[in-house]
C-alpha cells in the first residue's frame, strides 16, 4: 500500500479544483454583459417580439425570395425589434438559448444595424448605427449618421445597401467558437450565421417584407465603417425593407 501525506492531497485536490475552474471559463462563452459593447450610453430598449403570427412556417418558406428593390417606406420599431429577436434573440431566459442554434452555446454572433435617414418611423430609432444586445432586446448606439453610401461603395456598390431603410450586418467573433473546437469551429461559425440569415428570411416574408444577403464587400472598410472591435470580421451585409 502507498501512503500518501494529508499535505500532498490537499494540494492534488486544490490543483483539480484549478484546472476545472480554469476548463470551465474556456469552455463557456462569456455572458452578453461581459462582451464589448460600444462604450455609449444611449440604449433603446425595442418592444416585446411577438410570439405568434398569422403566416405559417410553411407560408414563409413558400414566400420566402429574395428582394432588391424597397420602397421609400420606413420599418416600424416593431419590425426592428422582431427582425433583431429573429436573428439572435432569447428564447430561453432560463439557459438564454437563442433563436439560432450554435454549437456548444458558443454564441459567436454579433448583429448590427444601420438606420438611414427617415429608415424608421416616428423616431422611435434615430438614424445611425446600432449594435444588438440579446439580453436585454435592446439596441446599444455606436455612432449616429446615415452610413448608408459608405457601406455601398464598401461592398462593390450593390443598390440594395443604399436604397433599402435598414441594413442589418451579421458579424462574428470566431474565437467564442475556436476557442473549444479548434479549427472545425470555423466551419460551425459559418453554419450559424446561415441558420440566422434564414430565420430573418422567413420572418421577413411573414412581415411582407423584403431582403437579401450580400456577402461582396471588403471586411476591414466594412468593419471601418461600422467601428466594430477587432475580434469581430463581418460575414453578411443584409438590406431590408418593404418591397418595391
Amino acid at each position: 500500500m502507498v501512503w500518501i501525506r494529508k499535505s500532498t492531497v490537499a494540494k492534488i485536490m486544490a490543483l483539480i479544483v484549478f484546472m476545472v475552474a480554469v476548463g470551465m471559463t474556456a469552455i463557456w462563452p462569456k455572458s452578453d454583459s461581459q462582451n464589448s459593447l460600444p462604450d455609449s450610453s444611449e440604449v433603446i430598449m425595442l418592444p416585446e417580439p411577438a410570439l405568434k403570427g398569422d403566416v405559417s412556417v410553411e407560408e414563409a418558406i413558400d414566400k420566402r425570395r429574395s428582394i432588391r428593390s424597397f420602397t421609400d417606406g420606413p420599418l416600424a420599431a416593431e419590425d426592428i425589434s422582431q427582425i433583431m429577436w429573429a436573428a439572435q434573440g432569447i428564447t430561453d431566459e432560463t439557459r438564454m438559448f437563442r433563436s439560432a442554434p450554435s454549437a456548444g452555446a458558443t454564441y459567436p454572433l454579433e448583429v448590427y444595424i444601420v438606420t438611414g435617414s427617415d429608415g424608421v418611423g416616428d423616431e422611435d430609432i434615430p438614424v445611425g448605427v446600432y449594435r444588438y444586445n440579446p439580453a436585454e432586446h435592446s439596441l446599444q448606439l455606436v455612432y449616429t449618421g446615415d452610413v448608408r453610401q459608405d457601406l455601398y461603395s464598401a461592398a462593390l456598390r450593390q443598390s440594395p445597401i443604399d436604397t433599402a431603410p435598414v441594413n442589418i450586418i451579421i458579424a462574428a467573433d470566431y474565437s467564442r467558437t475556436t476557442g473549444r473546437y479548434g479549427d472545425r469551429g470555423i466551419m460551425y461559425v459559418h453554419m450559424e450565421a446561415g441558420h440566422s440569415a434564414q430565420n430573418l428570411y422567413l420572418q421577413t416574408a411573414a412581415m411582407d417584407l423584403g431582403m437579401v444577403v450580400i456577402g461582396a464587400f471588403e471586411d476591414d472598410a466594412i468593419k471601418r465603417i461600422l467601428s466594430m472591435p477587432a475580434s469581430h470580421d463581418p460575414l453578411y451585409i443584409i438590406p431590408v425593407g418593404h418591397p418595391r
